[in-house]
């Protein structure tokens, strides 16, 4: 074989002249992955790339046995190498693992036994218990808010945005997400609600000043709820909100509406009987509610790497998985919405700003934080780019609730929605 790209049988072409070992390890890469139009590198040796392609990014390994464990668990040893430096990728990242997202072998984490039993030892030892919970969100949320408030938008919503226009910004985007939300629920003045899982605060805090509502918010993070009753206070909302640092399975009254953003993804589904009791009891027959979860529409285990270094407890249902959190006590399913490619333009604002400040976030923490934050943000964006990942809202309501719209126009109007809310908002403004 000459110094020159050389095609083997199999039609990867390596190039330089390469020890057998070396061109079966290669090629053993693309089997694992498929046939994403990447190169592979490793330093000091070989390369290889499918055949008839121009490469999106280059993947560059420092030695043959960080490729060898590649091979092996592709997913996780990928997250472990690039976050200690191990693995290098020049080019896009994004784009680099989106190509490897949409070149995937279906099923192959079925066939491999490795990934299976891991993923049932995360389970348990991440399981959303009371205790489990407070651990696991602990573990994310609780990072400190002047890290998220280097790249989240100004009132730090960590959940997807909406954009009616492509061009508007991350800001305008979050403030439209947090009215879609109400408009979808139908919000009215006087109204009570109760909300699982609030994060810094931005929805609660904008359901009661602009739609009149009384709004009950329970969250297991120390730090977000600090943060939102300062927001309510400095807003003269106090009155109106309640942020209740305590496990949403705590939550206790009858409410008009339950609502429930970016919170699910955190329940766990040996957990979904057990937060459709919550909802019951929260609203029951006469009340309705809204969901907005990351999902999939495939059924099986979530990454490992993420819920190792990222998101421990975390689970993406498909919406047959949803299901099983309202079935139970025949909640109507009145709308149904999937906003994937909101949440990659949400995650492009998001890695951008992130990548702005990665400096900082190095001196907060170290590079190893960095990368694998980085990691986290670009996956995400390439997951929801490839589809292998939704984002479903879903509005439902009990038996005997009033129906709050004729149509779904109301859902695109100018203004906030229902006469309540707008003339709330025009008494605000």
């Amino acid at each position: 074989m000459s110094h020159s790209n050389a095609v083997l049988r199999d039609g990867f072409r390596h190039k330089g002249t390469v020890p057998p070992v070396e061109k079966w390890l290669l090629e053993q890469i693309f089997k694992a992955i498929g046939p994403a139009p990447l190169r592979f590198v490793v330093r000091g040796g070989a390369e290889a790339s499918p055949p008839g392609v121009s490469p999106a990014a280059t993947v560059v390994l420092n030695d043959w046995r960080t490729l060898v464990k590649l091979i092996a668990d592709p997913e996780m040893v990928f997250g472990e190498a690039y976050a200690d430096g191990r693995i290098e990728v020049e080019g896009d990242l994004a784009t680099a693992l989106e190509v490897v997202y949409r070149s995937w072998p279906e099923g192959r984490a079925e066939r491999s036994p490795f990934p299976r039993l891991m993923s049932k030892w995360l389970n348990r030892l991440q399981n959303n218990t009371l205790r489990g919970s407070r651990n696991n969100i602990h573990r994310h949320y609780d990072l400190g808010n002047d890290f998220y408030k280097l790249w989240l938008d100004s009132q730090l919503v960590y959940t997807c945005a909406y954009f009616p226009s492509q061009s508007d910004t991350l800001e305008t985007a979050q403030e439209a997400k947090l009215d879609y939300v109400c408009r979808k629920v139908g919000l009215r003045a006087g109204e009570t609600v109760v909300e699982a899982g609030c994060g810094w605060g931005a929805l609660a805090l904008h359901m009661a000043e602009h739609y009149g509502v009384s709004v009950k918010a329970f969250n297991v993070s120390h730090e977000q709820i600090v943060y939102a009753r300062r927001q309510a206070a400095e807003r003269g909302l106090s009155g109106r909100i309640e942020f209740i640092e305590d496990d949403y399975r705590n939550i206790s009254g009858a409410f008009d509406v339950f609502v429930s953003v970016g919170m699910l993804e955190h329940v766990g589904l040996s957990h979904y009987a057990e937060f459709g009791e919550v909802i019951h009891r929260a609203v029951g027959d006469r009340g309705r509610g809204f969901l907005h979860f990351i999902g999939r529409s495939y059924e099986g285990d979530f990454s490992r790497w993420i819920r190792k270094r990222i998101f421990p407890g975390a689970y993406a249902p498909t919406l047959g998985e949803a299901m099983r959190v309202l079935q139970p006590h025949q909640y109507a399913v009145l709308d149904v919405e999937n906003l994937r490619l909101h949440y990659a333009k949400t995650l492009e604002h998001w890695l951008a700003r992130f990548e702005k400040s990665s400096e900082q976030v190095a001196g907060m923490f170290d590079p190893w934080f960095q990368r694998a934050w980085r990691l986290y943000l670009a996956g995400s964006l390439a997951a929801f780019r490839a589809g292998t990942l939704q984002l479903f809202q879903i509005t439902f309501a009990g038996s005997q609730s009033a129906p709050v719209s004729w149509t779904r126009s109301s859902l695109y109007t100018n203004g906030r929605g229902s006469s309540e809310g707008s003339r709330c908002m025009s008494a605000t403004s």
